[in-house]
């Protein structure tokens, strides 16, 4: 079985990183290069920054604080959040990031995907998809959460991959910020659809449900943001439950 990975995601406004629940009540937590610092020591495999501001100002901000916190990180960092054209994700790669998240610009043109796959290669391009349980089916949804698109969203990550994405990010907004565990049946529906690693997103609580996420939800990695800022664990303690559960990480230095 391939290594399993536990990937830290750092939200960033204005140059701080923030949390909230559902993409709301958002609450200052630190600074970014400070943090992403910290979890690659504890063991982090990948660090994520996203800029939920998505405003041009947002955009230079972020890449100025990838750029610092590239230039002092070991492991690979992704940084996504209002990129729109091939240019801006090159910007974003030539500034230090080793991938590149779409979203929104994505759903607009799907062909963006496309473009950025064969501009940079798919290693560096990833799908993130924000997804909510309309009562009948998950629908892609978009502007951190508040529009619906009226895509499905396991046909949507089909779509993607096929159209070059190397990567899915996988994000369910019911679960964003509440602790109640990953959205398993989303998970594995996604997984189910696609032939590149998806990364489960939002409802981490516990070291308990990362390991579901990976060993019930089929997914190739997890992705945890407010557990940590909180203390309420480590990027060790979960790495360690998830060695103890017989899924296969990388190794923390001691």
């Amino acid at each position: 079985m391939l290594t399993r990975r536990l990937i830290v995601c750092l939200d960033v406004q204005e140059g701080r990183v923030v949390k909230g629940v559902n993409f709301t009540g958002l609450r200052d937590v630190g600074d970014p290069v400070a943090l992403a610092m910290r979890y690659e020591a504890e063991g982090a495999d990948e660090i994520v920054f996203l800029d939920i501001s998505a405003t041009a100002e947002g955009r230079a901000t972020l890449l100025d604080v990838a750029h610092r916190t590239a230039e002092r990180l070991f492991i690979p960092l992704t940084i996504g959040g209002g990129i729109r054209t091939v240019e801006e994700m090159g910007a974003a790669l030539r500034g230090g990031a080793d991938k590149v998240a779409v979203n929104s610009a994505a759903v607009k043109d799907p062909a963006l995907i496309t473009r950025g796959a064969e501009r940079f290669g798919s290693q560096c391009v990833v799908a993130s998809i924000d997804a909510r349980w309309d009562g009948a089916r998950y629908e892609v949804v978009v502007a951190g959460g508040r529009t619906p698109t009226g895509l499905e969203a396991i046909g949507w990550a089909r779509e993607c991959s096929a159209r070059g994405a190397g990567e899915i990010l996988l994000t369910s907004i019911d679960r964003d910020g509440r602790r109640d565990g990953y959205d398993l049946a989303l998970t594995r529906a996604v997984t189910a659809a696609v032939d590149v690693p998806v990364i489960a997103s939002g409802g981490a609580g516990s070291a308990a449900h990362v390991c579901e996420a990976i060993a019930e939800g089929g997914a190739d990695a997890a992705l945890v943001a407010g557990i940590l800022h909180d203390g309420v664990t480590t990027v060790r303690a979960l790495k360690a439950a998830m060695r103890e559960g017989a899924l296969p990480v990388r190794e923390v230095a001691a």
